[in-house]
């Protein structure tokens, strides 16, 4: 007769047939048929406005060659992502809302989480490079179509999708390598990173630290763009003018401290 495994081997079996989640359940906007009919049509009227606006304005950018220019490129490229998040979540949102059915799988919503995670991401480094296009457009507007030339513009572009296919790897891989024995509810409506965290029976601890400094880098590195480069540029534009540093120096002529800058320039 075979001999019986200890308590904790038991234990150990458990757990780990209990964490072998197979799907998820959307548990995101509750109510009766008449709210869930309502919701159905509110979203899908957004949803079919944003897809028709964003697809139109990528239509009307490649068909006019007067718009073929660095501006119009990146505005194609924004209303391209936001058709794209939209459709990442709002076609299961709309499922959901007349269908008894909530279920998604663990690899659906795996890539839920992961293409929602890169074209949020994507946006967010993508409007930092068109405040530096519309700094560049003002104050050097001679130079404008140097300065922003394909050679510029589309790395940028590419520097902000790999951006967010790297922040997206990084979560959604953190995140589905955690077990889900507790429960397989998700408390929203879509796959995000924080709801799919609460019902791991997992530490978190990590996931929620690196979303901390993801996050946070994120938002100063695109923040430090658009804030920083008008703030410096009173400042190296006096520099590199000759005018500008007499007239400092006539002013200011007291102040030993900027004549020392002024001299050393």
């Amino acid at each position: 007769m075979p001999e019986l495994p200890s308590d904790v081997d038991l234990y150990t079996i458990q757990v780990k047939n209990t964490s072998e989640v197979t799907m998820f359940i959307l548990v995101g906007f509750l109510g009766d048929f008449e709210v869930q009919l309502f919701l159905f049509l509110l979203f899908l009227t957004i949803y079919l406005f944003t897809l028709v606006g964003n697809l139109g304005l990528i239509v009307l950018v490649i068909g006019d060659s007067r718009l073929h220019n660095p501006m119009y490129y990146f505005l194609s490229v924004l209303s391209f992502l936001d058709a794209c998040l939209s459709s990442v979540v709002t076609p299961k949102m709309l499922i959901n809302f007349l269908s008894e059915n909530k279920t998604i799988s663990f690899l659906g919503c795996a890539a839920q989480m992961f293409f929602y995670v890169t074209f949020a991401t994507t946006e967010c480094f993508l409007l930092a490079a068109m405040a530096y296009d519309r700094y560049v457009a003002i104050y050097n507007p001679l130079l404008y179509s140097v300065n922003m030339s394909p050679r510029v513009y589309v790395p940028l572009i590419i520097i902000s999708y790999l951006c967010g296919i790297f922040n997206a790897s990084v979560h959604t891989g953190a995140t589905f390598t955690l077990s889900f024995c507790a429960s397989n509810e998700i408390r929203h409506f879509f796959c995000d990173i924080p709801p799919v965290l609460a019902i791991s029976c997992s530490d978190t601890s990590k996931n929620h630290l690196l979303v901390f400094y993801f996050t946070g880098i994120i938002e100063i590195v695109t923040i430090l763009i658009v804030l920083v480069i008008p703030m410096l540029n009173p400042i190296i534009y006096s520099l590199r003018n000759k005018d500008a540093k007499e007239a400092v120096k006539r002013v200011f002529g007291k102040n030993w401290f900027i004549n020392n800058i002024y001299s050393s320039q």
